[in-house]
């Protein structure tokens, strides 16, 4: 095998991408063992990696001194004959063996553990995030959340690579440089040993308090990105209600907590810095001063001295650098409990156990006796018995807040019905998985929200590996493939691949439905849900969809939600709500005939219609 091959199988050793099993534990070790499980062989090599290179580094010190002491004992014009093999093995031992131990041990921790050990845990905490209820991101800030995850990624990672690169490492100096110590004289070691002691207390004392300050600024932190991100996402809104100075109080007084919670983890951590530098600076001297005691007495050689004293001074550089990383490691562990936290709550819409897969669904829809009001106990809709056949043309209509979207939620299970039962076809939906439910209906809403990423891209979400023709074709449908070719975003990308910026800012709104239509012409899914499809079109270009509207309904069960009654009229049946409540349904003439709350709502909007009422006659 060629080396070039050999790092590449290494580099691929651990699966970045690999699935976590089962939800994350909210305990730190627990976590940490699901966040990484399957990578253990490689941290176990990297980590002997890491105590080899502390190991030869103290051995450096033991070398240094066999060739002090050699140049001593040798006669200044024989030295490198009778010492050639003793200084020629002291120069393959630095530049030879160290660094290619030194190497060695670099090239596991950079490449093969910290980028793949970083994209396992985001994608677990990734998956396991998306996973969550509407509900869960309805009560948060989006880059919060998104913070939360990158965080908590990151923090693992630089806990799990300075274990490796400085703990180990250290541990393993510490250990070898004791017992270099002790060959040289014992009470050297125990002097050190009791050095180790009271550094380890220090050690104690300040990092839990560096750990809680380090979770409540990540926390901090988190609130300035969220605060930010929710502005920046409603910036049009801000500029309409002339609100930037409220924009900006709010910012500031986020920031302003952020600042006062680094202030706080600022304090400690210079309070730590001057007694760590006080302590580390005791060091050489007490063991230097020791040895020189011991050298006059003529228990030591002056290469125990040298020895003694590059000892010294490596632990004493290794002591700061050694607490500093501590500090960050502590830091780290605060901001991955911090991400727990937010990130790894039970998720409260799950998969049953052993559910199926949904086959193609023929489209029959039954509510029998459902009841949801978002855990209150009022609000959201009550006692709702449906049924409506496979291929039949339902519109639904009511106030605002008669509990028409709580409908369409339900049925789509973004929430779980709290009384009675859903059935598509007969089969309860909570007996079937949430991802292949949703892939049986298709959506246009009022609110469509885009990806930032190319026309193509957006319309052929729904259906993947639709080819080039299908989705022109369903833009066609939808009257959209002629300003989809006249886009071009600030990169110069054209018509289909120009992206649409986030949340489709650079379309209209009825770009915006139009390119949803197309989505949902190409998703091709057996039931349908108009949600205000067409309140962002003007009437002309409506009246143009009006065909293409009546080829995707056909063979569909449809549920069509407007407030523009005038759209519901080809309906076969239309549903009245208010109040949670189905309190009327028939056909459009049906419930004029009735004189009742779809009389009036007509009545209100018949004077905007005209000729309407004589096209349905």
């Amino acid at each position: 095998m060629s080396f070039s091959a050999l790092t590449t199988r290494l580099t691929n050793w651990i699966d970045g991408f690999a699935p976590a099993e089962g939800p994350p534990p909210r305990t730190l070790v627990a976590f940490f063992r699901w966040a990484m499980k399957g990578s253990a062989p490689i941290l176990w090599v990297t980590a002997v990696a890491s105590v080899a290179a502390g190991t030869v580094e103290v051995m450096a010190a033991l070398v240094l001194g066999w060739v002090v002491d050699g140049t001593l004992a040798a006669d200044a014009q024989d030295l490198f004959a009778d010492k050639g093999w003793l200084l020629l093995g002291a120069a393959a031992f630095f530049v030879i063996l160290r660094p290619l131990i030194f190497w060695i041990f670099s090239f596991f921790q950079t490449i093969v553990v910290a980028p793949n050990i970083f994209n396992m845990v985001l994608s677990r905490l990734h998956r396991w995030t998306i996973g969550h209820s509407v509900q869960f991101f309805d009560d948060d800030f989006a880059g919060r959340i998104a913070q939360k995850e990158m965080q908590t990624a990151r923090a693992m990672t630089d806990v799990v690579t300075e274990v490796l690169h400085t703990v180990l490492f250290a541990l393993a100096s510490v250990i070898s440089s004791a017992a270099l110590l002790t060959t040289i004289d014992w009470r050297i070691a125990l002097v050190l040993m009791l050095w180790l002691v009271g550094y380890l207390w220090m050690i104690r004392y300040f990092l839990p308090r560096v750990r809680t300050r380090a979770k409540a600024r990540a926390a901090a932190r988190a609130m300035v990105t969220g605060q930010v991100v929710d502005t920046v996402t409603n910036i049009k809104t801000v500029k309409l209600f002339a609100h930037s100075d409220h924009e900006d109080r709010a910012a500031l007084n986020a920031m302003h907590s952020f600042r006062q919670k680094q202030l706080e983890f600022g304090k400690v951590s210079v309070t730590f810095r001057f007694w760590l530098m006080a302590l580390a600076g005791i060091l050489p001297v007490i063991l230097v001063g020791g040895a020189l005691v011991f050298w006059s007495t003529g228990t030591v050689t002056a290469g125990d001295i040298a020895a003694t004293g590059a000892v010294s001074l490596r632990l004493a550089q290794m002591t700061g650098w050694v607490s500093f990383t501590l500090m960050g490691l502590y830091a780290n562990l605060g901001e991955v409990e911090d991400g727990m936290r937010t990130l790894t709550p039970e998720q409260a819409l799950r998969d049953a156990p052993g559910a199926k897969e949904m086959d193609r669904a023929e489209g029959r829809i039954t509510l029998e006796g459902v009841g949801f009001a978002y855990g209150r106990r009022s609000g959201g809709i009550e006692h709702i018995d449906l049924d409506i056949a496979a291929g039949e043309k339902v519109g639904i209509v009511g106030a605002s807040g008669a509990g028409k979207s709580t409908l369409v939620s339900v049925l789509l299970r973004l929430y779980d019905v709290e009384a009675g039962r859903v059935l598509i076809d007969g089969q309860d939906i909570r007996d079937v998985t949430q991802e292949s439910l949703r892939r049986q209906i298709g959506m246009v809403t009022q609110e469509t929200a885009m990806f930032n990423r190319s026309a193509l891209d957006n319309i052929a979400y729904g259906r993947p590996g639709a080819d080039l023709s299908e989705i022109e074709d369903a833009a066609r449908q939808a009257e959209a493939h002629d300003f989809i070719l006249g886009l071009e975003d600030h990169m110069g990308r054209e018509g289909y691949e120009a992206h649409l910026g986030e949340r489709g800012v650079k379309l209209s709104g009825g770009q915006r439905q139009r390119i949803a239509l197309a989505r949902a012409i190409l998703k091709d899914a057996p039931i349908l849900i108009l949600d205000e499809a067409t309140s962002a079109l003007d009437s002309e270009v409506e009246a143009q969809i009006q065909d293409a509207f009546r080829q995707i309904m056909a063979g569909k069960t449809v549920l069509a939600i407007a407030h523009r009654l005038s759209t519901l009229i080809e309906m076969d049946r239309i549903i009245v709500m208010e109040a949670g409540h189905i309190v009327e349904q028939g056909t459009h003439d049906e419930l004029l005939a009735q004189g009742g709350l779809y009389a009036r709502y007509w009545e209100r909007q018949s004077g905007g219609f005209i000729g309407v009422q004589d096209a349905a006659e």
